[in-house]
């Protein structure tokens, strides 16, 4: 009755794990300590799916617990990596298909992280069964780690029912589908049952109780049965076929053990008769368990007892009781007790876990702080852009009012001290030259950058059109994702980086444009001191504005106006330093609530940090604004009192020029700079987008492979032609022993209505004597005649070509005139492998040698001749 049914491990090929992990935390996490930790963490990963895949496992307990802390940490690791991006391609066998001679087992490679968990719970189902199935079950602990076993099998079966489909992009192999896993989950379930029943009757407990544990794995079994007979797919595996009858005979034992253990209840209620009926039935049962499934199950020990029981029962109840033995279908419903349930699926499965990479945020939480880091610069860029407008905006307007070069110009033939300053400035910079040599780099990185995007592309398109050939070709039969909907979020990410760089264009056009304006003044700012001074016109001095209080008011406002530009700078370097990190908040929101208000979160924090110093910025902007205005009113009250001359605009547009020169020159240097970085960060970005394209291509290629070899073997697994009928004479009943062969189908020639004619009687040896051998004229001498004297019978007759062939001559003695051949010496045939003896050839006495004369006085045999129609010497069909 011991007989438990066991699941086979389905086996994975090997997979690298090291290589994708490690470029994604070298790519993600700076050089230090805590990159180090997660590489050694990628490698302790690999050996661990070595151990729990690349080997055979033991059906122990220890190799149950690789498997359930691989689990585990796949689990923990799935939100930590970008496993659809890294395009790990995982394959794996069918574990009940075992292949054919042309065509390896089935077999599925996915890029899917839940395809790699769905088949290591399916092993950790099956290896709990083995070791269920090797328990001692004379022992308690045998009895109960059976137990624990066959639950845990059947919760890991559930559990694939439950979530494969949602798990893979595709239909799954056979023996992880729905249908397969929740029957192997109800087979599981019955047998864990069967456990306690086997632990309750060693108990001895009370019968009642046994029999409803029996009965509930009666009902088990059954639905298992029902399960593997009904399921459209399941009865063609051979794995299934050869459970089938295992699952049907524990139906009958269990509800046949039930019936034991209640008629023994309604013996102790002096229900004799009930007794009787509850015992035939359980005896039905068992017989019918002995007669079909003998070679899968021993009932010999439960009929024993049945029969035993059974015979006292009859014979206490016709002696003593003569109770009436009621009909089966009038007898009480057995009650049912359930004590198994399928363990949950819930991590850690094992007690030894520990998680490699603990202190690794989830991709949750590291793509809400990369949205709220998008956030942070978003505003610190808002607040430092505006306060570097508000700069620029001060500066051209200054520069159009030719201040302050305008009050320290009152001499009239002198560089003005600021002019003398900014061309310092410029020419500390680099000069000229260094925009130059800027404005010449950025062409070459925009190129690098664009072939680099276009090559990227060219791996998906390439890929693609191959992935569209061959769907074409092979129609319904390649079901894999296609290509074009795989790579929409790269081709999204490819064409944001194609409008990126088309920004950057136009914006390198506009700095280009805006050099190109200014050159001839910048060029001017880096001349020495005396040339510069000679390039500006000179101008009738105005020195009578010296001590004028317009002139001190400007100063003064202007001197109010630098203080607010300092302060600016020195705000904006504040803005530039807040640090704060959502990494703890995010993880606390995610721990409550399931989820991260990333939104919520980031702008909270983002005013807590930020809010301050946008009131310094708007401050700052008013004060600006209203320090401007004021220097414009005064400054047109110092034209007023500005003796004006051809000489004097003259000088005062160049110092404009110069200026203006100046702050162009710096903010075109600025953008140039931030231009050649913004590419090289390009550069490092798309490198990446070109190893994750890479990547994917690699992936889908090594996917496409082991789709056409499947695809081969699959054509090669069917047949050649196209089905046809049968012959009515070959699908005829089989012929009985000792009737012989069929004979072969004969074509029969039609034949004139006549009786046929006997055979005739075999004619005796004729006497040859030497003397008539030798007289005998030869055979040739003689023709035959044509009316041969009645009573003859009529010579062998070859039958025609088309009817069935005869033995062509008597194996009688040959005729008269007939002699035999000598037989000369084979080597290959004496003493050799045939080990036939040599005869040496024997000649009848008065026969001569061969070849000689016949003997003298011998006539040779006459055929018989008959005139008319010619029979056949053998009678035909």
């Amino acid at each position: 009755m011991a007989t438990f049914i066991s699941v086979p491990l389905k086996k994975s090929t090997e997979v690298d794990l090291v290589k994708p992990l490690s470029k994604f935390v070298t790519a993600t996490y700076p050089q230090g300590e805590e990159q180090a930790e997660y590489l050694r963490a990628v490698e302790e990963l690999n050996k661990l799916r070595k151990s729990a895949l690349g080997r055979p496992l033991d059906k122990h307990e220890s190799s149950l617990d690789i498997l359930l802390r691989y689990y585990d940490q796949l689990c923990v690791v799935e939100p930590k990596f970008p496993f659809p991006e890294l395009c790990l391609t995982f394959t794996w066998k069918d574990a009940f298909d075992k292949g054919s001679l042309f065509g390896g087992s089935v077999k599925l490679a996915l890029a899917c992280l839940g395809y790699e968990k769905t088949c290591v719970l399916f092993n950790i189902g099956a290896l709990a069964s083995q070791i269920a199935s090797e328990q001692n079950l004379d022992s308690d602990e045998g009895l109960k780690a059976a137990a624990k076993n066959y639950q845990l099998a059947s919760g890991a079966f559930a559990h694939i029912k439950d979530t494969v489909l949602s798990m893979l992009s595709r239909e799954p192999t056979m023996d992880i589908s729905p249908e397969t896993a929740g029957t192997l989950s109800q087979i599981m379930l019955a047998q864990a049952q069967e456990v306690f029943c086997i632990k309750a009757t060693s108990d001895r407990m009370k019968d009642a109780i046994i029999a409803k544990l029996a009965n509930q794995a009666a009902d088990f079994y059954g639905d298992a049965f029902k399960q593997c007979q009904y399921k459209e797919n399941l009865p063609k595996y051979f794995y299934f076929q050869e459970v089938l009858p295992v699952l049907a005979a524990k139906h009958c034992m269990m509800q046949a053990t039930a019936e034991l253990h209640q008629a023994t209840l309604a013996n102790q209620k002096k229900r004799f008769g009930e007794e009787i009926a509850r015992l035939q039935h359980a005896a039905e049962l068992t017989k019918t368990v002995a007669s079909r499934y003998d070679e899968y199950v021993n009932v010999k020990d439960l009929s024993e007892r049945i029969n035993k029981a059974l015979t006292a029962a009859k014979k206490d109840n016709d002696f003593i009781y003569h109770d009436r033995v009621p009909e089966l279908k009038d007898l009480e419903h057995i009650g049912k007790a359930t004590l198994v349930k399928a363990t949950a699926i819930q991590t850690p499965l094992s007690q030894k876990f520990t998680d490699l990479f603990e202190k690794m945020v989830p991709m949750a939480i590291q793509q809400a702080v990369s949205v709220s880091n998008q956030r942070k610069a978003d505003t610190v860029n808002r607040l430092v852009g505006s306060m570097r407008e508000a700069t620029n905006l001060c500066n051209g307007v200054l520069a159009s009012l030719n201040l302050p070069a305008a009050l320290e110009d009152l001499s009239g033939d002198s560089v003005p001290q600021s002019i003398l300053e900014k061309s310092r400035a410029i020419m500390s910079q680099g000069g000229l030259q260094s925009v130059e040599m800027l404005i010449k780099e950025l062409p070459e990185l925009l190129t690098r950058n664009r072939e680099i995007l276009d090559e990227s592309l060219k791996m998906l398109d390439d890929e693609e059109t191959t992935d569209n050939e061959l769907r074409a070709k092979f129609s319904q039969r390649w079901h894999r994702t296609p290509s074009g909907d795989l790579y929409k979020p790269l081709r999204a990410e490819g064409g944001n980086f194609r409008n990126v760089l088309d920004k950057a264009v136009a914006a390198d056009q506009v700095v280009r444009e805006r050099f190109n304006t200014h050159c001839e003044m910048i060029g001017l700012l880096c001349r020495p001191e005396n040339e510069l001074n000679a390039a500006i016109p000179s101008a009738n001095p105005t020195k009578t504005l010296q001590g004028s209080e317009v002139v001190s008011v400007l100063r003064a406002q202007l001197a109010q106006l630098d203080e607010v530009k300092q302060e600016r700078e020195v705000l904006e370097g504040e803005v530039k330093s807040v640090t704060f990190d959502l990494t703890a908040s995010f993880l606390t929101a995610l721990a409550q609530d399931g989820a991260i208000n990333e939104e919520g979160l980031s702008n909270g924090a983002l005013q807590t940090h930020y809010g301050n110093h946008t009131e310094r910025v708007q401050k700052s902007l008013r004060a600006q604004e209203d320090l401007l205005a004021k220097i414009q009113t005064s400054h047109q009250e110092f034209s007023a009192l500005k003796q004006s001359t051809t000489e004097a605009d003259a000088r005062e547009e160049v110092l404009k020029k110069l200026a203006a020169a100046h702050d162009s020159y710096i903010e075109i240097s600025s953008n140039l700079k931030e231009g050649t970085k913004f590419y090289n960060d390009l550069t490092e970005i798309l490198l990446k987008f070109q190893n994750k394209c890479s990547d994917i291509v690699f992936a889908r290629k090594t996917e496409r492979d082991e789709l056409l070899k499947e695809l081969q073997q699959s054509i090669a697994r069917e047949p050649s032609a196209p089905s046809f009928n049968v012959p009515a004479y070959q699908s005829g009943p089989a012929p009985t022993p000792g009737s012989g062969p069929t004979p072969a189908p004969r074509t029969v020639f039609p034949q004139p209505n006549q009786p046929k004619a006997t055979p005739p009687a075999r004619p005796p040896p004729p006497s040859i004597t030497p003397q008539a051998a030798a007289g005998a004229p030869p055979a040739s001498s003689a023709p035959p005649s044509s009316n041969p004297p009645a009573g003859t019978n009529p010579p062998p007759v070859a039958p025609a070509a088309s009817q069935a062939q005869g033995p062509p001559y008597p194996t009688y003695q040959g005729y008269p005139g007939y002699y035999q051949m000598p037989m000369a010496y084979n080597p290959y045939m004496y003493g050799g492998q045939y080990g036939v003896p040599y005869m040496p050839y024997q000649t009848p006495p008065g026969q001569g040698g061969y070849p000689g004369a016949p003997p003298p006085n011998q006539q040779p045999y006459p055929y018989p001749q008959q005139a008319g129609q010619q029979q056949p010497y053998y009678p035909q069909q």
